[in-house]
């Protein structure tokens, strides 16, 4: 039985993926690719833009910088690895490997969970009440906000993974899924899981159905606020709020779904559908929601845009003028 176990833990899985050998597959592929190659732009342009302007040096941008790192580092665990299998044919994945990805998946979408929540208390407080934001949204207030998010999210994984990897995989090492995800894992196992599917259930309420309520709460909140506001600043608000809950509902509708059913009702397609949305749709779009639609943003971006210009006319007429003086010894 030992023997038995510790060759469990010693072998490689093979993930199935998202991808054959047909050509909608390859298709597909490119789709993926080009999502992962615009979400890492994306979110590094803003996370540079946070750090040079210091305008935006507020606690909502600061909370933005700390969503794309998370995004960032989300679809990196989960991509790259997906791009490798498709060019080598190859799709296995070491048990550390695994555990490495369901560690930083998890970390990355419970953090991400509870950072929402804190950005829409964020927006409540800059809306709802102006004049008590610069006391209850101080910079060590963000900070706060912002580590919590990430150590109750590291927390939270640490905790599930050492969980999960203990179980013995008896059946077949095929996890019907593009990444190592929790529910797609239990299916391997030859034991019942039913007393931690129990506990998956109850962290699904502390990340999820709490966070959602927090952030569906302010949003009503803000809406009533804005519909005393003059029309002009009202559809502009009205805008920003629906494009804000369009992205939240995608993030946490099909996240809810997979992690708060039970396993006798997961089908391996629909998870994987589902999985796109909150793993890599979203960290595409987060960026343009929330950032780039905002006129702080485009004005940051067109002065560094403008800054360089003039920094390289700079350099050109120090160039023409060492040319000058040189002709001329």
């Amino acid at each position: 039985m030992m023997e038995n176990e510790n060759h469990t833990f010693s072998s490689d899985f093979i993930l199935l993926g998202l991808f054959s050998s047909s050509q909608t597959s390859q298709v597909f592929f490119s789709f993926i690719f080009f999502i992962f190659i615009m979400t890492i732009t994306e979110n590094a342009l803003l996370i540079f833009l946070i750090h040079r302007d210091s305008r935006l040096h507020t606690p909502m941008y600061f909370l933005l910088s700390h969503l794309s790192f998370m995004d960032i580092l989300h679809i990196s665990n989960i991509v790259p690895k997906m791009i490798a299998d498709f060019f080598s044919g190859s799709r296995t994945i070491s048990f550390a490997g695994c555990g490495f990805q369901i560690f930083l998946s998890l970390t990355m979408l419970g953090g991400e969970c509870l950072l929402l929540a804190a950005m829409s208390y964020d927006r409540y407080v800059a809306i709802c009440h102006p004049l008590r934001y610069p006391v209850l949204m101080r910079d060590n207030t963000s900070g706060f906000l912002a580590s919590g998010s990430w150590l109750v999210g590291v927390f939270n994984s640490i905790v599930h993974i050492s969980l999960t990897l203990r179980f013995p995989f008896c059946h077949s090492r095929a996890i019907d899924h593009f990444f190592c995800e929790i529910p797609a894992m239990l299916k391997l196992s030859c034991v019942d899981t039913a007393r931690y599917e129990r506990g998956v259930y109850v962290s699904g309420i502390i990340f999820l159905l709490i966070p959602f309520s927090i952030i569906s709460i302010s949003y009503v909140q803000i809406l009533l606020t804005v519909f005393q506001m003059q029309s002009g600043a009202r559809q502009k608000s009205l805008s920003t709020c629906s494009f804000h809950m369009v992205v939240v509902i995608m993030y946490y509708g099909p996240f809810i779904f997979t992690y708060m059913r039970p396993r006798s009702y997961h089908t391996p397609g629909q998870d994987k559908f589902l999985a796109i949305f909150y793993t890599i749709l979203t960290p595409s779009l987060n960026p343009i929601i929330y950032s780039f639609r905002n006129k702080d943003v485009l004005v940051a971006v067109k002065n560094i845009v403008q800054n360089n210009f003039l920094n390289k006319k700079r350099i050109e007429k120090y160039l023409q003028s060492l040319s000058f003086i040189n002709s001329h010894s």
